[in-house]
């Protein structure tokens, strides 16, 4: 996907100019430029926030929504839709299903090592679980880090500022959960 068409238009479509999205988002409108001329990609806490500013969200901004009026129940693990940027050592998030049309959106996480969700915090509606499938994931959540192996999971209010970062040599992959889907 390229990110920085797709958030110029949609900032165009809303009736932005990069300098007030830049302010909203508590970022540089130089940062916004780069981004939208794919010069650099965006960590997942900063298009969060970009997002955020708009107002979209990720899961939305990311869609490639299913287009049938019958609810789907089974997914082939090709049919995950991607909602984080994508790079090398970036933090994949793919999306179970249509998480607009749904009370629960279900992520499959993947960190490469020494990939995090950004230096910024993330905070959003809801609460959020997880389950550590592979690997191991430093998890922050309002001021109080934890490694978790895989096995282990957490369970949090994501209004609270959070963060996860593989400080590990190995992949983590993380099952996670948030409700509603905010993110």
């Amino acid at each position: 996907m390229d990110i920085g068409t797709k958030l110029r238009a949609i900032r165009k479509q809303r009736g932005l100019s990069q300098r007030e999205l830049a302010a909203r988002a508590g970022l540089t409108n130089g940062t916004i430029s780069l981004i939208e001329k794919n010069k650099t990609s965006p960590s997942v806490a900063s298009l969060k926030s970009l997002l955020d500013a708009i107002p979209i969200s990720m899961a939305e901004f990311f869609s490639n929504l299913e287009e049938t009026a019958l609810s789907k129940v089974f997914y082939r693990a090709d049919e995950l839709t991607v909602v984080s940027p994508t790079g090398d050592q970036q933090v994949t998030l793919r999306q179970l299903g249509n998480a607009e049309a749904h009370a629960l959106q279900v992520l499959h996480e993947t960190y490469p090592p020494g990939a995090d969700t950004g230096p910024e915090l993330l905070s959003h509606d809801g609460e959020e679980a997880g389950i550590v499938v592979q690997g191991a994931i430093e998890v922050t959540v309002d001021g109080v880090s934890e490694t978790l192996n895989a096995g282990d999971g957490y369970l949090f209010d994501s209004r609270l500022p959070h963060r996860f970062r593989n400080t590990g040599k190995e992949t983590c992959i993380v099952i996670s959960a948030c409700t509603p889907p905010s993110f």
